[in-house]
């Protein structure tokens, strides 16, 4: 049987590392499948999770065919899931090198040690057409979580101000949020380490005065679970500023977590095990993980999009953090680069800005941008995915330069992100401030809960809707993140700008899909 390189593949060893040797061929591997959907047009009208796997599930055939290799090969099947598009494969290091094409390494990086590979998959010819790709097998960290502190965990937990850092229901009411809890809604948060404890939620949200409390709960993904490291500085911030958000600005919404491990296999399965979980029905993710394009195959990028494309179709509303770190997405090749999946289509990607407030008012907001050090909202062009429709006719502006968008422009929108300006949280048992883009998503993800929970049903990708009506965004005009610049309209640093959250409300009801 003739091999075929599996386009997108193609794998190289980041800058940094060196292999030590070849991985142990007894080892323990798992890798995703994910295979090619049903041919059809995605509807314009929103389909249950149930109508959507019936229609564009993946053909039972190509699950068999996969089974069939898997077996002669030595690989079993541990899961193999036709709406989410995927097949989970275990077995050893031998048997994928083997099955696969690869010669998987041990590989040292200054981050740490990893599983790795170069060059592509190779895949018999008889699975060419079934196969869009094959993912875990490097199990490199593919993200970092977008959230910054302002002063080192443990200063007393304050009122609300920009001195003790906002509440996050003081920010929604500074944006005019419309009133609401997300009754009846779930948000889903993409979590790739650390967790969270019952104690410091039932202590964070009883000193807002919330009662009941949110309802927070777990999906362990890929063997991932919640597994809190004790470090206020590491993952746990992550998990607990999403939750803390989320759940302070839709108290009523159902919070379910998906952890799962810091792969693109895993990144992924988390993914699409929220966007196709029948039981939690998330109608909001928020994801506040990414990493540049440059770091990503591109078999990765399209296996993510397509899932990204099915949660649009199914309504469900995306919020992604576009990262923390400018123009240049802290890539050192000196060249400017916007973070993936914040990069999607078919999410609404989230930049960040400095907001000052006085008497209860918004006194000031611009770009968030605190240089190299301090951080800065993530935002530019993308090398991989084509201008969609409602940015065509765009300007983007640079530092010395404008001229026409003429590839996906990040972000879409934007809210405080600035440390400086930042959210009073509670993480392992401390008080802290933090900010980032991180901040940016779940704020935006609450706002779209509440906008469902008042409709009664589902926004879905909302880009569309807010690039038609730019009065639904506060515009900043003042800033840059690095080599864009903020400017009147959309712009690369600030997208169409933060939330004008009554006119979003009558935006985003009216454009409703039920």
């Amino acid at each position: 049987m003739a091999a075929y390189e599996l386009p997108g593949s193609e794998r190289q060893m980041p800058r940094g590392a060196r292999a030590l040797g070849s991985a142990n061929p007894a080892d323990p591997c798992q890798a995703t499948v994910v295979l090619r959907r049903a041919v059809g047009q995605l509807p314009a009208q929103h389909l249950t999770r149930e109508a959507f796997a019936s229609r564009f599930g993946v053909h039972p055939a190509d699950v068999s065919a996969l089974r069939s290799f898997a077996a002669a090969r030595r690989l079993s099947v541990a899961q193999a899931d036709a709406a989410r598009g995927s097949v989970l494969l275990s077995g050893r290091v031998a048997a994928f090198n083997q099955a696969f094409g690869v010669s998987l390494q041990h590989v040292q990086h200054p981050a740490g040690t990893f599983r790795g590979r170069t060059g592509p998959v190779r895949l018999p010819a008889e699975l060419k057409d079934s196969v869009l790709a094959v993912l875990g097998l490097d199990n490199r960290p593919v993200a970092r979580p977008h959230f910054r502190h302002r002063s080192p965990p443990g200063l007393p937990h304050a009122a609300a101000n920009q001195a003790a850092g906002f509440d996050p229901r003081s920010v929604a009411a500074l944006y005019g949020f419309p009133p609401g809890d997300g009754a009846g809604q779930c948000i889903g948060l993409i979590e790739l380490g650390g967790g969270y404890r019952m104690s410091d939620l039932q202590g964070y949200f009883s000193g807002l005065g919330i009662s009941p409390l949110p309802s927070v709960s777990f999906v362990s993904v890929d063997g991932a679970t919640n597994a809190p490291t004790g470090d206020p500085n590491g993952p746990d911030a992550e998990v607990m500023l999403d939750i803390e958000i989320a759940g302070a600005i839709a108290p009523a919404a159902k919070i379910v977590v998906y952890f799962a491990p810091n792969t693109d296999a895993g990144f992924l399965d988390a993914l699409t095990t929220a966007i196709h979980d029948t039981v939690n029905r998330p109608s909001v993710i928020s994801i506040s993980w990414g990493g540049p394009e440059a770091c990503w195959t591109m078999q990765a990028i399209v296996a993510f999009d397509a899932a990204l494309a099915a949660a649009a179709a199914m309504g469900i509303t995306v919020c992604v953090a576009a990262g923390d770190n400018g123009s240049g997405d802290a890539d050192d090749d000196g060249t400017d680069h916007v973070d993936f999946p914040a990069s999607s289509p078919h999410v609404l990607a989230c930049g960040g800005t400095r907001l000052l407030a006085r008497d209860g008012a918004i006194a000031g907001e611009a770009v968030w941008n605190d240089g190299t050090a301090g951080g800065a909202s993530g935002g530019g062009i993308s090398a991989c995915f084509a201008m969609p429709s409602w940015q065509i006719g765009l300007n983007v502006t640079r530092r010395d330069s404008t001229g026409k968008l003429t590839m996906r422009g990040v972000p879409d929108v934007s809210a405080n992100a600035d440390p400086d300006t930042g959210y009073a949280i509670r993480v392992d048992g401390m008080a802290s401030v933090v900010g980032g883009t991180s901040a940016v998503a779940p704020l935006w993800a609450g706002l779209v809960a509440r906008i469902n929970a008042a409709k009664g049903c589902s926004a879905g990708l909302i880009n569309p809707l807010l690039y038609r009506a730019p009065g639904a965004l506060r515009d900043i005009a003042e800033g840059n993140n690095g080599n864009y610049q903020a400017t009147v309209g959309w712009d690369a640093c600030t997208g169409l700008g933060s939330p004008n959250g009554l006119q979003a409300a009558l935006v985003l009801e009216a454009g409703a899909v039920a």
